[in-house]
């Protein structure tokens, strides 16, 4: 499956099935990077965030986004209730989680990491059977909040997960096309 959207002005974005064997090298030089930290995988091998990749695929769908074409996000979703935040919170049926990771920038794009959410967003809710989405970032992301703000996410409560310490925020379809209307 691809999805694709294009933003005037800006260009076109896509999302489709990860490719381990092509995309790991490309990531895995992401998430060695000094602002990925809260992926967990600063000083993994490639090998290692291979098999990573692939075990996280027995519980998520992985997604890479292109921007005119060229690798520049990651997202993962999930349903909650197969992860760790379903013992924390009620789940409901529609919820889906995502993890979301942006290329490191090669030139200053304005708002361009704010296109690639909407993109992810619009992307979840293009199925119907998403009625909210979910989120636990680190507690210590404040980059992250901020835009989950910016996109109609409210925030529930902190979580103290035994690998962090994170904010759940949720957000319905509702709140997101609300969230678009007031920007």
């Amino acid at each position: 499956m691809v999805f694709v959207k294009t933003i005037p002005g800006l260009g076109v974005f896509e999302l489709r099935p990860i490719d381990i064997e092509m995309d790991i090298p490309l990531i895995h030089d992401w998430v060695n990077r000094d602002y990925a930290i809260y992926w967990e995988m600063n000083g993994f091998s490639q090998e290692e965030v291979r098999e990573t990749y692939y075990n996280i695929l027995e519980k998520a769908e992985v997604y890479v986004g292109e921007f005119n074409n060229k690798v520049t996000f990651l997202l993962e979703c999930y349903d909650p209730q197969d992860d760790i935040v379903g013992e924390y919170y009620e789940s409901q049926k529609g919820d889906r989680g995502m993890h979301i990771l942006v290329a490191p920038a090669e030139k200053n794009i304005p708002n361009f990491t704010w296109s690639i959410f909407t993109v992810i967003l619009d992307f979840i809710f293009s199925d119907g059977k998403n009625k909210r989405i979910v989120v636990e970032p680190d507690a210590r992301n404040h980059k992250i909040h901020s835009l989950n703000r910016r996109a109609g996410f409210v925030f529930q409560q902190i979580l103290d997960l035994p690998h962090k310490q994170a904010h759940l925020e949720i957000c319905t379809r509702e709140d997101y096309y609300h969230a678009l209307q007031t920007i």
